[in-house]
């Protein structure tokens, strides 16, 4: 049996928007603990000959600021400061009579400059290393929508359109070839059929389906979370329903709650959707099985007690010296971190989770187009879980003496095992609840009334723009602003309640600078306004410097 590893990398975009604690030490936090730890561990894992077939997905907006010399600056200043605690250590630790901790910071210091020299001697591209393993064959690495817009509720197609082509067009720049894959932010998706998410707000009408705008777009295959699939009804995505925080975890994954499925359908095999379409799109089934072992927040791996805690930090300096000691326990009682038992105890539950995929494959004996889908968060690997990265090391290391798994891409499993099983998907998402009130809610109702009609000035002015020289400027500022006003983040930070004002000022910020640019466009406007939007637009090219290429693709989007 097949199984398909995908993580998804995605940060908004934060470059030249502060830096701490929300800004770019942000990209920097991800980088450090997440991206160079994997990349190394995949390049080990090439030398020593173990295949590590992982289909990672990289936002575009993201990919954007990984290959920014600003972010590489930045990640060297970010480097300087981490090791600059680790020489503050001896003395900060002496005069609390923590004196015990001083090796970790000993740890501390070998880790940072092991990954320094690893991001120095790829020239601080992390976009090009990327690259380089998957012309390799060593993994694969899928494409998404530009700024990972929640795509079930943008109000224009043109809009849905723009992210995709972007994505797509972005990604062949960045990495030197199409995509075949899209990861769909949030895992949303919205059939065909009549959209009215906020009843009077938009006039109601069809609108197509996620999947037909992947179709038309070239992407070949999505993920999709399990109760998606399995309920062939709609769940309700506008009913109001509690908020929380996390993604929907497999072990609260009840479909009963939402609506009684009229199939229930396997997980562990890739479908094809609905529609008739000359080209197809495959859609692979999150497991819920083995996505409990690492999302469960009772019962997944990362609770252990052996494993660095995420949330007590020693400051000044930010170094951390504790493990997760024990379920529910009060930060003050945690004992200090063991690197090599939490190493040890990392390789231990890459073995059990190979044991784990083994018996399911074992239970699906007979699918000989079997396939077990186990997307995740790229981030989890090394940032939330620290030692998230070795556990995916040492997870191919074990499938290599399991002979009923097969670790493949999702584009080869795709190309040897065509979908011929048809599939409609409810609407939803793999947010809390499994729908999108974690984007739509009362908290975040606001954002919507602002963003549509927005979206429909810039689209009513973007064909005449288009033809006009000293609009085209304007025109193209206005697209990245709208863009990065549409990010799925701003909603989610609102309504986690975590940091409120900075998902409320960065999408207020993009929208007011986008109507600002849109306004000099609009039919009437004199001369001065478009000069005036035309400094403005420069402007703001520095400060969001992304996409040059993106007109082509507005022009797409309109045909």
């Amino acid at each position: 049996m097949d199984f398909v590893l995908a993580l998804h990398s995605h940060l908004p975009y934060v470059l030249h928007h502060g830096r701490w604690p929300h800004g770019s030490d942000w990209l920097c936090e991800a980088t450090l603990d997440t991206y160079l730890p994997l990349i190394e561990q995949l390049s080990a894992l090439g030398r020593e000959g173990v295949s590590a077939p992982v289909t990672i997905g990289v936002t575009p907006v993201l990919a954007n600021q990984l290959a920014s010399p600003a972010f590489a600056a930045l990640m060297e200043a970010f480097f300087a400061q981490r090791l600059a605690a680790c020489d503050d250590a001896p003395a900060s630790l002496a005069s609390t009579g923590d004196t015990h901790l001083l090796p970790l910071a000993g740890f501390w210091r070998s880790r940072f400059e092991r990954l320094r020299e690893l991001f120095r001697s790829i020239g601080g591209d992390l976009v090009a290393a990327l690259r380089d393993l998957e012309e390799h064959g060593q993994i694969e690495v899928m494409g998404s929508a530009a700024t990972h817009g929640f795509l079930p509720l943008l109000a224009r197609d043109e809009s849905i359109r723009l992210q995709l082509i972007l994505g797509h067009a972005e990604h062949r720049r960045l990495f030197g070839r199409a995509p075949a894959g899209c990861w769909l932010p949030e895992c949303a998706y919205r059939p065909r059929g009549l959209w009215e998410p906020l009843q009077g707000a938009r006039r109601r009408a069809v609108r197509r389906g996620t999947d037909e705008h992947l179709a038309s777009t070239g992407f070949g295959y999505f993920f999709t979370d399990a109760h998606l699939a399995q309920a062939g009804t709609f769940l309700g995505a506008y009913g109001e329903v509690p908020l929380g925080a996390e993604r929907f975890d497999a072990e609260r994954h009840d479909v009963s709650s939402h609506a009684a499925p009229s199939v229930v359908r396997t997980p562990y095999r890739a479908y094809r959707m609905a529609g008739g379409r000359a080209r197809t799109v495959a859609a692979y089934v999150r497991d819920p099985r083995s996505s409990l072992q690492v999302w469960s927040r009772d019962l997944g791996y990362p609770g252990d007690a052996s494993y660095l805690e995420f949330h007590k930090i020693r400051w000044p300096g930010g170094l951390k010296y504790w493990k997760v000691t024990g379920p529910q326990m009060d930060l003050g009682a945690k004992q200090p971190y063991e690197p090599a038992a939490a190493r040890d105890r990392a390789a231990e539950h890459a073995v059990h989770f190979a044991s784990v995929l083994a018996s399911i494959a074992g239970d699906a004996r007979g699918n000989s187009a079997g396939v077990i889908a186990a997307p995740f968060d790229t981030e989890l690997f090394g940032h939330w879980w620290f030692e998230g990265v070795d556990f995916i090391a040492g997870l191919y290391r074990a499938l290599q003496s399991q002979a009923a798994v097969r670790p493949v891409t999702a584009t080869r499993h795709v190309g040897e095992h065509p979908p011929r099983t048809t599939l409609r998907l409810a609407a939803g998402s793999w947010g809390a609840n499994g729908d999108w009130s974690m984007w739509l809610n009362d908290q975040t109702r606001w954002t919507w009334l602002r963003l549509w009609p927005l979206e429909d000035a810039f689209w009513d002015a973007a064909p005449a723009a288009l033809t006009s020289e000293g609009a085209r400027p304007v025109l193209a500022q206005a697209a990245r602003e709208l863009l990065l006003a549409q990010a799925s983040d701003w909603q989610f930070i609102i309504s986690t309640g975590a940091v409120t004002d900075y998902g409320e000022r960065r999408f207020a910020l993009h929208c007011d600078d986008a109507a600002r640019l849109v306004a000099a466009l609009a039919p009437g406007a004199d001369a001065s306004a478009l000069e005036a939007a035309q400094r403005l637009a420069e402007e703001l090219r520095r400060r969001d410097d992304l996409f040059p290429d993106i007109l082509a693709s507005v022009a797409a989007a309109l045909a």
